[in-house]
């Protein structure tokens, strides 16, 4: 596949991931109880507001070009948080699915936030010439 297809259903899977952590943020703005009552069996009942408001924030990070990687990074340290609540709650694993997706949307629009490829490269010919 070109560079340019993979960046575009990286694109795509990455808006479908944001779409899904969005909606949950709106749910919460507006009061849904099927969203509150989730949050507040969790122990998250105070802060329904302020969760929703972050989920929004770190979607639009995540999408916009410039601020993808400061996004990426705070939502997986969101959902990793949130896996853990859930863990220790018994209650079922709900943050996993956009997480994954928010992982192969963000490695298949811009591989470096996984792995720095050129700084690897130099990394590795230093160490052989050194050797």
């Amino acid at each position: 596949m070109k560079p340019k297809t993979i960046k575009t259903i990286g694109m795509v899977i990455s808006v479908i991931a944001s779409l899904m952590v969005a909606g949950s943020g709106i749910g919460m703005l507006a009061g849904v109880k099927k969203v509150t009552d989730g949050l507040a069996a969790n122990g998250a009942g105070d802060f329904i507001k302020m969760v929703g408001v972050m989920h929004i924030a770190f979607v639009l990070l995540f999408l916009y070009n410039k601020t993808f990687k400061l996004g990426f990074l705070l939502l997986c340290c969101f959902f990793g948080g949130a896996i853990a609540v859930e863990l220790v709650h018994g209650a079922k694993l709900s943050a996993v699915f956009p997480l994954v997706l928010i992982w192969v949307g963000a490695f298949l629009r811009d591989k470096s936030v996984f792995l720095p490829v050129k700084n690897v490269i130099n990394v590795t010919k230093t160490l052989t010439l050194n050797s």
